[in-house]
């Protein structure tokens, strides 16, 4: 009889589950192209490269995100957009990642606007979310509490109308990196050419919304965000990177979990569907794509074009943490946490392990990167210079220094850092916090050593003066990470 009751139970509480039919196609023909294939410019464009990787955090990361491409758009440097002219890469994660498909797929104009039409707005529109509600709950601790016709839809209506990794490729200059976690593997899942070259799948008819959405899936908010594996109906063969990240000893570990990943996506025996949840759980900054780039060209430059990588000369890489709050409330009794507080308590302290190492490992990353880039630049022959560059007037193989930095709210004082992590990690937020939010993302950007000292680095003090003059304060120069040659 117990057993019985036990098994009707959990048959009921599997009913109650919200389900996710596959969002994507099988591609039949050839491999899947570039996520952009930007052509060089003039000589003399393209020597300072931007690259910005969004956090995790709802709604309070979207904000955040956008708040710092404000900074970044007021910077005094003689363009219409200031530095958002520069951004040739954007990472997004949850949250994050919303900000950064809008500003991939429509560049600096796409922020135009941005808050009133997704920010003070009710993303939680389709969704089941009240605590109050018994069949929300057991919804979410049978699955998820809601599908992907949720938030998605609501991302499609309010930003990207239909728009689709194809659209991406054809519009924009801008790589962009939308970031997932893979369940079953528990990996972070990369919405790229080579991630759907493995599942035999065509990533250019994916929309937009469907990808950050399940770089939002929140456990127990949603059901996981489900993608087939079309083995067999393309002509795939693993590519020698692949082969090579898998069985290098000297490969990093997040590297050849990757790889294997990749390897059961083409085997049925192991992968059918493919699960997608939260892509803050593995990897919360979304920096995955460098060491997948680096690995998949086998070159120095990579994520860099060639003569992306000559033309360069200061290059600035931004993570925005837009914080996770912490919750002691039941840290101050013996009781506890327990139900659906533990699993989000569980899930919370995934997110924040995978936010400090993913950080670390991304700063190595960078600065082996620099090396390596300068090593190759000056190994190039001349010939080869002005083929890239367009001239070999002004060439200095070593001028080149990347700063990587932080945007948190931690350079914030103590009191708006209170309030602010007080904000809940929810695609719903007061107009009031939004602002608070966009605010700080703006003044932590500004204050940030990494970002001040790349402005130094190309505009000498003019920069700084006027930059200082817009934050009410003189910026002094900065520290950086960058490895001189």
């Amino acid at each position: 009889m117990i057993r019985s009751l036990t098994l009707a139970a959990l048959g009921l509480l599997a009913a109650c589950s919200a389900v996710n039919a596959p969002i994507n196609r099988a591609l039949h023909d050839g491999a899947n192209p570039p996520l952009v294939d930007p052509a060089p410019g003039p000589p003399g464009e393209d020597e300072l490269y931007v690259g910005l990787a969004f956090s995790g955090g709802g709604m309070r990361a979207s904000a955040f995100a956008y708040g710092m491409a404000e900074a970044l758009r007021e910077a005094p440097t003689g363009t219409p957009n200031g530095l958002l002219d520069n951004v040739r890469l954007v990472s997004g994660v949850s949250g994050g990642s919303v900000t950064a498909a809008q500003l991939g797929l429509h560049g600096p104009a796409g922020l135009r606007g941005y808050r009133e039409r997704y920010l003070v707005t009710d993303a939680e529109t389709y969704m089941a979310n009240s605590p109050l509600n018994p069949l929300t709950i057991v919804r979410g601790l049978s699955g998820g509490a809601n599908g992907r016709a949720t938030f998605a839809r609501y991302l499609d209506e309010t930003l990207y109308h239909g728009a689709t990794f194809g659209d991406l490729r054809a519009r924009s200059r801008v790589k962009t990196w939308i970031n997932a976690t893979d369940m079953a593997n528990r990996t972070p899942f990369l919405f790229s050419p080579e991630t759907f070259d493995a599942l035999c799948s065509d990533l250019s008819s994916l929309p937009l919304s469907e990808a950050v959405a399940a770089s939002a899936a929140f456990p127990l908010v949603f059901s996981p965000i489900v993608l087939e594996a079309h083995q067999g109906e393309c002509a795939y063969a693993e590519p020698d990177w692949l082969t090579a990240a898998r069985h290098n000893p000297e490969a990093t570990a997040a590297m050849r979990a990757h790889a294997r990943a990749l390897e059961s996506y083409a085997d049925p025996a192991a992968v059918k569907y493919v699960k997608l949840l939260d892509g803050g759980i593995t990897d919360n900054f979304g920096t995955t794509g460098l060491a997948v780039e680096r690995a998949r060209a086998r070159a120095a430059y990579a994520p860099m074009t060639p003569a992306e990588a000559v033309r360069l000369k200061r290059l600035l890489f931004l993570v925005a943490n837009a914080g996770v709050e912490v919750d002691y409330g039941w840290t101050q009794k013996i009781p506890g946490p327990g139900g659906a507080q533990l699993a989000m308590s569980i899930a919370g302290a995934s997110l924040g392990a995978a936010t400090r190492a993913g950080y670390d490992a991304m700063r190595g990353e960078l600065r082996r990167w620099q090396e390596d880039l300068v090593e190759w630049r000056c190994a190039l022959p001349p010939a080869e210079v002005r083929r890239l560059r367009g001239t070999a007037a002004g060439w200095d193989c070593r001028d080149v220094k990347l700063f990587v930095g932080e945007v948190s709210f931690e350079g914030l004082d103590p009191e708006a850092r209170k309030a602010l992590n007080a904000i809940p990690t929810r695609l719903r937020l007061t107009p009031d916090q939004v602002d608070r939010v966009i605010a700080a993302g703006r003044a932590a950007t500004r204050a940030s050593a990494e970002f001040n000292g790349f402005l130094h680095s190309f505009g000498g003090d003019a920069v700084a003066e006027r930059m200082a003059a817009q934050g009410g304060r003189r910026i002094a120069p900065a520290r950086t990470v960058a490895v001189t040659p």
